[in-house]
């Protein structure tokens, strides 16, 4: 089992107890903004009643912790635990990214404009640390001070600040107070940058998720209070301290190594990833090959901007018409576009109905036009037999659906179920057609972000362009069955068939819906 299937392999086990909506797993993005909001909102009371003086800082965390378990305590113990696991969810991001590929091409600046959060988010919580001013505190820098000497920045070695009863000053302490309040504020500007190119970003988890990690970073807090060490003295060497492995791992890393080791392990391992497109590019041509991208028609886009709305990289957007004045016309940024077909799905002149000639749409894929897919479909009709003829719409990234092909069921292979009209289905059925399937990619698991969650809205009538209300929705099916799972993809089909039996003599075949 490869890393991408073990990671399926756990995402569908979190499926089965929390749903694919409300799975961790598949929200780790959002989750990640989410926890920083905690932190913003914990940081800002805690900071109303911190003491920003080294001498008075540490007594005022101490008042905070144990005079008020139940407010101050509550709020610092869950600013430290959100931290955490903002750094472990952001970590956990990162790999699930690698993992599934998510570098590539029109994904390359969502990938490299992260990397730089993690400095970030490193530098942010270590001097939150150190605001503390205990004896971890003390450690950790006095720790990052050595191994920032060893670039020779300063003329005088920076940790000579730590080494002395009293080196440390006021006026340092307002730069640490400085660097934990100013870094969140680049962090933001950074997350903002970094889904920057990403349509319908989901910065916010489901409620039912957001809640019950608020509720457990609470409980976490009331069981598992944080405390201080020992005041920091400077006149002596901290003794055994419980480190918080995530932020301060490379603490004991550079005592073990040396200051030179750990800026090769950071800065070797902070480029590799910055270079890994461009390296998985020239290693992989066949998975690194351009996809084909959507054009537009001038003559028959009439700038409705839905694609605009339904494309999930931000690569469509509205220009004015160079030949209509005050129309707008769509316009595609190449270097973008997934070639996924999406937004061919949410272009209203992409319907099998419109014309009995040449279909031109508005915005189409020139490799798997609309018209093609028509053509191809009714091609399929005349080849079908049996009492029970199907069209199955398949995503070509999910189940394969080519081992369910036979006289009584027709496949249409698609880029994306999202790239399907919704008319079609209609279309299918006024044409001979008893049941329509669609089949999707598994919820959450698009090979482009949102054509599973497309589709199902507009089957459901819940984003346009929406199947009518008149289509019957008994012979309707939305599949998620994922590569590897076409024996369920068989079943789902018979099962849809087999609904559908008794009314099958009421129908009025091929002039009706």
């Amino acid at each position: 089992m490869n890393a991408a299937m073990a990671l399926r392999a756990v995402e569908r086990s979190f499926d089965r107890a929390f749903g694919a909506r409300v799975n961790p797993w598949r929200n780790l993005g959002a989750l990640s903004f989410w926890l920083f909001w905690i932190l913003a909102a914990t940081g800002i009371v805690l900071y109303v009643f911190f003491d920003t003086g080294v001498e008075g800082a540490y007594a005022s965390v101490e008042r905070l912790t144990r005079d008020h378990p139940f407010s101050g305590g509550l709020l610092h113990s869950m600013h430290r635990y959100a931290a955490d696991a903002f750094l472990a969810v952001v970590l956990l991001h990162l790999l699930k990214e690698l993992v599934d590929g998510h570098f590539r091409r029109y994904r390359w600046f969502s990938w490299v404009s992260g990397l730089p959060l993690l400095w970030l988010m490193y530098a942010s919580g270590m001097v939150g640390f150190w605001l503390a001013w205990d004896q971890l505190a003390q450690f950790s820098a006095t720790a990052t001070a050595e191994w920032f000497d060893v670039l020779g920045l300063t003329a005088e070695p920076i940790v000579r600040n730590f080494l002395a009863p009293g080196a440390v000053g006021d006026r340092l302490f307002t730069l640490f107070v400085f660097m934990h309040v100013g870094g969140p504020l680049f962090l933001l500007g950074g997350m903002w940058i970094h889904v920057k190119r990403i349509g319908q970003p989901r910065t916010a988890p489901p409620r039912a998720l957001a809640l019950g990690t608020l509720s457990m970073l609470g409980a976490m807090s009331l069981v598992w209070p944080v405390f201080s060490h020992g005041p920091a003295n400077l006149a002596r060497v901290p003794g055994e301290l419980a480190l918080d492995w995530l932020y301060l791992s490379g603490h004991p890393l550079m005592y073990a190594t040396s200051p030179a080791v750990l800026w090769l392990v950071a800065v070797g391992l902070t480029a590799a990833l910055g270079l890994l497109p461009a390296v998985l590019a020239l290693l992989t041509p066949a998975r690194g090959a351009a996809p084909q991208i959507v054009q537009v028609s001038a003559a028959n886009c009439n700038g409705c901007g839905r694609c605009v709305a339904d494309c999930p990289f931000a690569a469509v957007m509205l220009k004015q018409h160079p030949d209509r004045r005050g129309m707008r016309l769509a316009e595609v940024v190449p270097e973008l576009c997934a070639g996924c077909g999406i937004c061919v799905g949410a272009c209203p002149s992409s319907t099998p109905f419109r014309s009995t000639g040449k279909l031109v749409t508005g915005i189409d894929l020139p490799h798997r036009s609309v018209d093609a897919v028509r053509a191809e479909l009714e091609r399929k009709f005349e080849g079908m037999q049996g009492e029970s003829p199907a069209v199955v719409f398949a995503c070509e990234c999910a189940a394969d659906a080519a081992s369910i092909a036979g006289t009584a069921t027709a496949v249409i292979s698609l880029p994306c179920a999202g790239m399907l009209p919704p008319a079609f289905v209609e279309y299918a059925l006024r044409h001979g057609a008893q049941e329509v399937m669609v089949n999707a990619c598994r919820e959450g698991e698009c090979a482009y972000r949102l054509g599973d969650a497309w589709t199902s809205e507009r089957l459901g009538g819940m984003r346009e362009p929406y199947l009518r209300a008149s289509v019957a929705r008994e012979l309707v099916a939305l599949g998620g069955c994922a590569r590897g799972e076409e024996a369920a993809l068989a079943s789902g089909l018979a099962a849809l068939r087999a609904r559908n039996v008794p009314p099958r003599a009421t129908r009025t075949g091929k002039g009706g819906a």
